[in-house]
């Protein structure tokens, strides 16, 4: 990221969305979120697990209170940064603001909290334009992180 670039406004969610910060999302609903993704489910106790290892996490919610995005975000409070599960749900008619909303959210509490660290993340391609509109660049320098998906 560039951090002296000039930055586009904040997104901002549709009518009757929420931003969450505070309160774990169940299990159930970010299973749910995850499989409309096209990713696949975790168990409860992962997911507890996962929760309890990251720094903070946020969350949208529709208007009938459903979750429809999230991305939670950990470190090792030196150097990295590294933001996890980043979703929207694609079949509500706000999935691109909901992308730039988590983006542009995590993004600003990364800078606050922890300006000093790389941050990396592992994204569909719909979050793409949300994030190089933000200062992410895809693959600089031709550098390609690799993962690996463990199986449970």
């Amino acid at each position: 990221m560039i951090p002296f670039r000039s930055q586009p406004p904040a997104p901002r969610l549709r009518e009757g969305y929420r931003l969450l910060a505070e309160g774990a999302p169940s299990p159930e609903s970010l299973n749910r979120l995850l499989v409309a993704s096209g990713d696949q489910p975790r168990p409860a106790e992962r997911w507890q697990r996962v929760l309890e290892c990251s720094l903070w996490h946020l969350a949208v919610a529709a208007p009938d209170g459903q979750l429809v995005g999230f991305v939670r975000a950990t470190s090792d409070l030196a150097l990295n940064a590294n933001l996890w599960d980043l979703c929207a749900d694609p079949a509500d008619p706000g999935q691109s603001e909901i992308l730039a909303v988590l983006v542009h959210g995590a993004l600003g509490r990364l800078r606050r909290e922890l300006a000093g660290c790389s941050i990396s993340l592992s994204a569909p391609p719909e979050a793409l334009t949300a994030l190089e509109r933000y200062g992410f660049a895809v693959d600089p320098g031709r550098i390609r992180a690799m993962g690996l998906i463990l199986k449970a």
